[in-house]
């Protein structure tokens, strides 16, 4: 069994998120109404290619990432099992690599932890989404 991280999403931290549905949908990329008070703050693409796309305001990317620096681009690796989150954060973090958001039990059910690679981008790592982990989140 590899246990090894997968790509798997790129969330894009936007400043408009109006613009940014509107250009992404003009390019084609298939991005659905939610509900309308998450509308401002996250959006997901249909990943028709097996790669999430998510869209996140500069608000909301302060909740799930408590040390966010402003970066733009999140880019997103899977991997299979809630421990696995917390042995690769623990790793890179004894390697010298800054953390940003310590492993925690995410409000969507899923384990998630960023960590900066060498020029400070962040890099999530995700667990699958465990549906008895959910927790409410209003929108920010």
């Amino acid at each position: 069994m590899n246990d090894a991280p997968k790509l798997d999403q790129i969330n894009l931290v936007v400043s408009d998120m109006a613009a940014s549905v509107a250009f992404y949908r003009r390019l084609g990329v298939v991005i659905p109404d939610t509900a309308p008070e998450w509308d401002p703050h996250h959006r997901s693409a249909d990943p028709d290619n097996g790669i999430d796309l998510d869209l996140d305001s500069d608000t909301f990317a302060r909740v799930w990432d408590q040390g966010w620096s402003g970066a733009r681009v999140v880019v997103g690796f899977k991997v299979n099992s809630r421990q696995r989150v917390d042995e690769i954060h623990d790793d890179l973090l004894s390697a010298g690599y800054r953390s940003q958001q310590q492993p925690y039990d995410a409000f969507w059910g899923a384990r998630y932890a960023i960590i900066e690679d060498p020029d400070g981008n962040p890099v999530g790592i995700m667990s699958p989404v465990d549906p008895g982990q959910r927790s409410s989140q209003s929108p920010p």
